[in-house]
This record gives structure tokens, C-alpha cells and sequence, in this order.
């Protein structure tokens, strides 16, 4: 019968295999929810989808795309709001390595963007509440999308931020991965009582 300390560790593997989605996918301004990537722009919120139709066909990728190539981002608003005010999309390069951690003022302290810019499309109202972009990765690496929507009449601006990765497979997922694995061989020693065994031993051998 395993005692409440073995529970624990048995239990602990399971919390995280259920909320390994979330940890995985959940990158600044885009975040994993009931099977779809929510984009949160302020407090609004819209459907994000990113596809590569000449490597991956309709495959859709929440923020992470596997090949440099073409690529193309599908935003549908989530709140009709959004339809009246002028929205502007761009992406730039993560030439600090902000990573997952990119936020407004990361974007702000970057000065003039333009010279990191590799995709802009200017302001725009999208009364079918959809923006549709598409955008030739040639390079590979960290990336930062950045959508901006402002107020029609009381000139308030919101913000969304998202790093994502081009071409190149997320060592973040790659940790985390390790670590649950790690979690779960910890929890199987456990409850078999090796590894309470091996703390007293260890524990004996320097007293």
C-alpha cells in the first residue's frame, strides 16, 4: 500500500503529463487552450494558426514552424470589437534572444524596428475579422510576432507579443521533455521503495 509520500510521487508525473501542453506551447502572447492557440491582444482575444502549405500541406502549428520556407499566419478575431479598429501585424527577428520571455517593453527597448522587421503588414481593418499573412522564412531562428490594434475613436492601443522558432526544433519542449521523463522514472522508484532506500543509505553512509 503506498504511503502518502509515494503517492505524491506518482501523482506528480501524471499533473504534469496533463498539463504538458500548455507548458510546451505556451509562448508570451499566444497560450494553448481547448486544442486551439489563443492570441491575446490587451483584453481581446483571437484564434491563431500558422501553416507551411509547400512543406507541411494543411498542417496547422500553434507559434512553432518546423521548416524556414513559406509560411503563412491566420488570426481570426475571437471578439468582434477587433472588426473596428485598424490592426497592424509584423514580425521581427529576436536579435537579443528574448525567447518565450518577449514581451512589450522587450519590443519598445528595440528602438527603430525596422531594421530587424522581416514581415509588416501596415493598418488595417478586417471587417471579415480575419487577417491572412504570408511570409518567406529564408533563415532559421527566433522570431517575435507583433500585432497591434488601436481604438478607432478613443486612441488606445493593444498589444499582443509572441516569440516563436523557425526551422529549428524548440530545446525548451526538449527540457521540459527530459525533466517529465526524469519525474517519472523518480516516481516509479518510489513506489517500489527504491528510492526511499537509497536516501536512508545515503543518508547513513555520511552520518
Amino acid at each position: 500500500m503506498p504511503t502518502t509520500t509515494t503517492a505524491s510521487w506518482i501523482l506528480l508525473p501524471v499533473l504534469l503529463l496533463v498539463l504538458w501542453p500548455g507548458l510546451a506551447l505556451g509562448h508570451g502572447g499566444v497560450v494553448y487552450e481547448e486544442d486551439q492557440c489563443i492570441l491575446k491582444v490587451g483584453f481581446m482575444l483571437a484564434h491563431f494558426t500558422g501553416y507551411q502549405p509547400q512543406a507541411r500541406g494543411s498542417e496547422e502549428f500553434c507559434e512553432d514552424l518546423p521548416d524556414a520556407g513559406e509560411s503563412v499566419f491566420v488570426i481570426e478575431y475571437l471578439h468582434d470589437y477587433m472588426r473596428e479598429m485598424a490592426v497592424t501585424f509584423r514580425v521581427i527577428r529576436d536579435v537579443r534572444e528574448f525567447d518565450v520571455y518577449a514581451n512589450w517593453n522587450d519590443v519598445q527597448s528595440l528602438g527603430d524596428l525596422a531594421p530587424h522587421t522581416v514581415f509588416h503588414l501596415p493598418a488595417a481593418r478586417y471587417e471579415d475579422g480575419v487577417i491572412r499573412a504570408r511570409h518567406d522564412f529564408s533563415d532559421a531562428g527566433g522570431y517575435i510576432g507583433v500585432v497591434t490594434a488601436v481604438h478607432p475613436e478613443q486612441n488606445k492601443v493593444y498589444n499582443a507579443v509572441f516569440f516563436f522558432r523557425v526551422g529549428a526544433r524548440s530545446y525548451r519542449a526538449t527540457a521540459l521533455f527530459a525533466c517529465l521523463a526524469l519525474l517519472v522514472q523518480l516516481g516509479y522508484l518510489a513506489s517500489t521503495g527504491s528510492l526511499q532506500r537509497f536516501v536512508r543509505n545515503r543518508f547513513a553512509t555520511r552520518a
